[in-house]
């Protein structure tokens, strides 16, 4: 049996934490290029709670996925320790709540240095997070999730991560946010075009399922196309510096994503393409920050 140290690593699903990191981030970054302020332990703070949400959301997956018959020992993209290595599902499920607990004392933190308004914002996230496959009506099988799970992760976190440094929000930062909930979503639309097949024969109504592959994919593409018009967009109104534009060199990412799906009908082929929209989102973010660090 492996050791817990392994099991938690495996159950965080670490390649996927990019879409919690790159969010707060950013946020945080552009709440210096705006106010000239940056705060550590805010920072920080902000950072692990967020990470703790999405390793939580993970786990519950992982939990109720299982629970519901949906994944066995062949299943791809899962960490795969209930099913492979005889792990306890109610081991699983506390793991999840630990992590919860977790980030809930951060936010307590962040709050005292902040505003208290942020403790019903940060319940709502987490409640989100425990019904993306919790409950009787899990989000994560609806056609809506890309557009939910983009505006908590992708627009949500880089709010509050700015709220917390500057005390404010503006038109600019909700703006500035849209291709963050574009990548995030389009994280959640490639996951679930691979499990597409798997999720119509348990019943599940993804967008990919509705659309089917060819269109699910061509709407991959529009969003991806979506990130990078939205950013340059951007620059125009003088909203970011010109040299955001540096985001252009993830575009490659986003190529092979697309070409990584086409002609392939089973999801463990179509594994290359999940981990090139990771890249592409985790490069946008690095090569965005480094623009907007740049100050020009």
């Amino acid at each position: 049996m492996p050791k817990q140290s392994e099991i938690l690593w495996r159950l965080f699903r670490p390649h996927t934490l990019t879409a919690s990191f790159i969010p707060v981030l950013l946020g945080t970054i552009f709440a210096w290029r705006s106010s000239n302020i940056f705060h550590w332990g805010l920072f920080l703070a902000m950072m692990a709670a967020s990470v703790l949400i999405q390793a939580a959301t993970n786990m519950f997956n992982e939990y109720f996925d299982f629970k519901r018959g949906l994944d066995n020992e062949n299943s791809v993209g899962i960490a795969g320790v209930i099913t492979r290595d005889g792990i306890k599902a109610s081991t699983v499920k506390k793991y999840a709540w630990g992590c919860l607990v977790i980030a809930a004392i951060l936010g307590l933190y962040i709050c005292r240095y902040s505003s208290w308004w942020l403790i019903p914002v940060g319940f709502l996230c987490m409640a989100v997070g425990y019904i993306y496959t919790g409950g009787p009506f899990p989000i994560a099988y609806t056609p809506f999730v890309e557009l939910i799970a983009g505006s908590f992760m992708g627009s949500g976190i880089i709010l509050i991560s700015f709220f917390i440094q500057t005390g404010s929000i503006t038109v600019q930062t909700f703006f500035f946010s849209i291709p963050s909930l574009i990548l995030i979503g389009a994280i959640l639309m490639a996951n679930n075009i691979r499990d597409r097949l798997g999720d119509q024969i348990n019943g599940r109504k993804t967008l990919a399922v509705l659309l089917g592959h060819a269109k699910a994919l061509r709407f991959l593409t529009a969003m991806f196309i979506a990130t990078y018009l939205w950013t340059i967009m951007l620059v125009i109104t003088g909203i970011l510096p010109l040299t955001s534009l540096l985001v252009l060199l993830s575009l490659p990412y986003a190529y092979k994503a697309v070409s990584s799906y086409r002609g392939k009908t089973k999801p463990e082929e179509m594994m290359a393409g999940m981990v090139a929209v990771a890249q592409t989102n985790t490069f946008y973010g690095l090569l965005m920050a480094v623009g907007l660090l740049c100050k020009l």
